[in-house]
């Protein structure tokens, strides 16, 4: 069984940036879209941006222009950098992705979440 690790986060002013990452392992077949979602305190998840495997980006309105998510297919490997922080992008952070096989997801991965805190 496949799985999506993450590192990164942590403590940052406001203002600050951090970058966090998402690495698969395990997972046999093609990753499809990579995405980045979040969830703060009594909130539902929700989603931040993906990338394809074409390096094509798609974000939130709420981050865009701050928040640029790559990708590293030879280390089936994404990232998400996150610059000019605020206290609402206080948040535990999932990447999220599907397992392809021939065309068709097969299963859909979760990262373990990652703790991102922005303090004023």
């Amino acid at each position: 069984q496949g799985q999506l690790v993450q590192s990164g986060g942590g403590f940052v002013q406001a203002g600050g940036s951090l970058r966090l990452s998402c690495t698969a392992s395990g997972i046999m077949f093609s990753l499809d879209v990579m995405r980045w979602y979040r969830q703060a305190p009594g909130m539902q998840r929700e989603w931040v941006g993906d990338i394809t495997k074409d390096g094509i980006t798609n974000y939130a309105d709420a981050v865009k222009g701050r928040f640029t998510i790559s990708r590293d297919n030879a280390k089936n490997s994404m990232y998400l950098q996150m610059n000019s922080l605020k206290p609402e992008d206080t948040a535990v952070y999932y990447c999220n992705t599907d397992e392809m096989q021939w065309g068709a997801p097969v299963y859909n991965y979760w990262g373990q979440g990652t703790q991102v805190t922005v303090f004023s």
